[in-house]
């Protein structure tokens, strides 16, 4: 039998607080026909490319070192790898739903309240898309960097042996920044609490795979946004 090697990939958990004091997470559905978990509710993420670990886009990378990269993911991976995993994460974010993480080249927050900027980027999004230019050409004819600091490490999952695609996967959470909307990717686009979430796992009404329902799990213990990135940020 050929081992099968898993991917590497990121997923994003987008979080944003909630009227009532806790906190909502989004998520979209893989749309029906697709080969890989068609049907099912996910987070925001992707696999991991070659192009996100080379030099140059790793030098666009603001707030996390290539040693502090693999410090957190483990040094069985190299820190080139190691930091393409927030590249991969931030950059899937970016295509799947259109929230950018990123400072400019003096470090400050990337403002989306700009409508030029917002309308140059909805465009260089979809020629990112299409392949016409890739994450490194978009950041750097913004002069952009990758907000590494934006990604909180939450978990790690890999696909049991068994299956015929296997992913080694990085969570993440990142809150929504505040001058940005994530794109309704499909009608199945939603926010929710992860209580909520649960609930409707149980009903069936939200399909999900092991790890996202773990995920869920796990944030439900937290009452406020707060505790959640506090938690995680010092793990």
């Amino acid at each position: 039998m050929t081992e099968i090697y898993p991917k590497h990939a990121a997923t994003v958990i987008l979080v944003r607080p909630e009227a009532n004091g806790g906190f909502e997470v989004f998520m979209t559905r893989r749309p029906h026909g697709m080969n890989f978990l068609e049907g099912m509710y996910v987070f925001p993420g992707g696999s991991l490319r070659k192009e996100d670990c080379t030099e140059r886009i790793l030098r666009r990378c603001h707030g996390l070192s290539r040693k502090e990269a693999q410090g957190i993911l483990g040094m069985h991976l190299s820190p080139e790898l190691s930091l393409g995993h927030w590249v991969t994460g931030i950059r899937e974010l970016f295509e799947e739903v259109g929230i950018l993480l990123g400072v400019t080249e003096a470090g400050k927050p990337l403002d989306m309240n700009e409508r030029e900027r917002k309308e140059r980027l909805a465009e260089k999004r979809k020629a990112l898309i299409d392949g016409s230019i890739d994450f490194q050409m978009l950041l750097e004819s913004e002069g952009l960097f990758c907000d590494a600091t934006s990604l909180i490490y939450f978990s790690h999952w890999l696909t049991p042996e068994e299956f015929s695609i296997r992913f080694d996967t990085r969570f993440y959470l990142t809150p929504l920044p505040t001058d940005q909307t994530p794109l309704s990717t499909s009608q199945d686009s939603l926010w929710i609490t992860p209580d909520r979430s649960l609930k409707l796992c149980e009903q069936g009404d939200l399909p999900v795979i092991f790890p996202t329902f773990a995920s869920l799990r796990t944030l439900a213990n937290f009452d406020s946004l707060e505790g959640l990135l506090a938690e995680y940020r010092f793990a």
